[in-house]
């Protein structure tokens, strides 16, 4: 029997909408996939803290790491602590230190990078670039202490306080020395956070790749890869091109995966995106096919992915986290759609009725009813009655 359900459109004119029933066939990235492949991973909000949304953060700690489980049972590498944790937008820096602590109590023998920034230094404070050295060097001590590996992200305080591209490369060059393993760099663009403006010193990208380059000649040893978040597929290949041969790139391009994970014929790219948080079975699925040289497969299963990718890391992008937990809701990761922030607020009804048809299109509600009742409490809470 089709499940159906009545949708409003932007008019608030309800429409029937069939849901399709469709399922994507399970899969398992094996010990040595085509591609490495991380998940930026979500983190689950405690929704019966008294905090308001602009104090502490309260994590579900047993709902975020059971996430986590599924990810990993699925064969993903984990990015964690990073911006699709609400990472500098409602989860702070001793907040991600102990989520970093228990994924790596939990997972101890997972794929596992950590963020590692300088968010608890704020910009107003950091009144020098030793500052922003002390703030890295912390973070830096206190996740290796934990025998994390990192993801040395982009600074709003180096934005601010650098004057010069060679103030980047200073600034990098001493906190990669305290480094232990080699770490991914985070290049990630103004579209997800407005205070990053003109990272790397320079307001184009060529300029700024050039001293991006730089960073990483100096530096190669101490580099596993790249990721940058620019959504602009031809500067990914470009900068793809001018890596060091050992050096990877990590797409961080939610609009344009699929094609960028199969590559040409110079090169490709692996991954640790946020889209592969609620798309990790499909991921899991297309990543195992093109491993099996079935790139038609591949392409087959993720394509038809993209535009819901886009919808929910449309601008302001800062704001895709909404997209992403509300579907970890629909498919019953949480026993709620509440946010760290109150971020669940941060975009509108239309946003999350189209989510809910392109994300049954794709065959990602793994239980339709149970997304359909979902999709039903919260049309209610804007006065629908579906």
């Amino acid at each position: 029997m089709t499940l159906t359900i009545n949708l409003p459109d932007e008019t608030g004119r309800l429409s029937p909408y069939a849901l399709s029933g469709n399922a994507i066939p399970s899969a398992r990235l094996g010990a040595d996939p085509a591609r490495v492949v991380f998940s930026a991973a979500h983190v689950v909000a405690d929704p019966f803290t008294a905090n308001d949304p602009t104090g502490k953060a309260n994590v579900d700690w047993d709902a975020t790491m059971a996430f986590r489980r599924h990810l990993a049972g699925l064969g993903f590498g984990i990015a964690e602590a990073m911006d699709t944790a609400q990472r500098g937008m409602g989860l702070d820096w001793p907040g991600a230190l102990e989520l970093i602590r228990r994924t790596r109590a939990e997972l101890p023998d997972a794929l596992v990078f950590n963020g590692c920034g300088t968010d608890q230094l704020a910009v107003a404070d950091a009144r020098s670039l030793d500052d922003v050295r002390r703030a890295y060097f912390e973070q830096v001590e206190a996740i290796q202490k934990l025998g994390g590996r990192l993801i040395v992200m982009a600074s709003r305080a180096l934005a601010a306080r650098a004057a010069s591209p060679e103030d980047y490369i200073a600034v990098y060059r001493d906190v990669l020395a305290r480094c232990d393993q080699p770490v991914i760099l985070h290049w990630l663009g103004d579209m997800f956070d407005p205070a990053l403006k003109g990272y790397w010193g320079a307001a184009g990208f060529d300029a700024a790749m050039q001293t991006c380059l730089a960073v990483i000649a100096e530096n190669e040893l101490k580099i596993d890869g790249i990721k940058i978040s620019l959504l602009d597929k031809d500067k990914e290949i470009v900068m793809r091109r001018r890596l060091p041969a050992g050096v990877k790139m990590y797409t961080g391009d939610d609009f344009n995966y699929p094609e960028l994970i199969e590559g040409d014929e110079q090169g490709y790219s692996h991954a640790l995106l946020g889209i592969f948080d609620p798309l990790a079975p499909a991921a899991a699925y297309a990543v195992a096919r093109l491993g099996e040289g079935d790139v038609a497969g591949f392409r087959a299963m993720l394509d038809p992915t993209v535009p819901l990718a886009r919808l929910i890391f449309r601008a302001p992008t800062q704001f895709y986290k909404t997209g992403v937990v509300f579907l970890a809701w629909l498919n019953g990761f949480q026993d709620h759609f509440v946010m760290l922030g109150g971020a669940q607020a941060t975009r509108p009804l239309p946003y999350f009725t189209e989510v809910f048809r392109l994300a049954d299109g794709c065959g990602l509600l793994a239980d339709p009813a149970l997304a359909a009742s979902r999709m039903r409490k919260l049309l209610a809470l804007y006065g629908v009655e579906a």
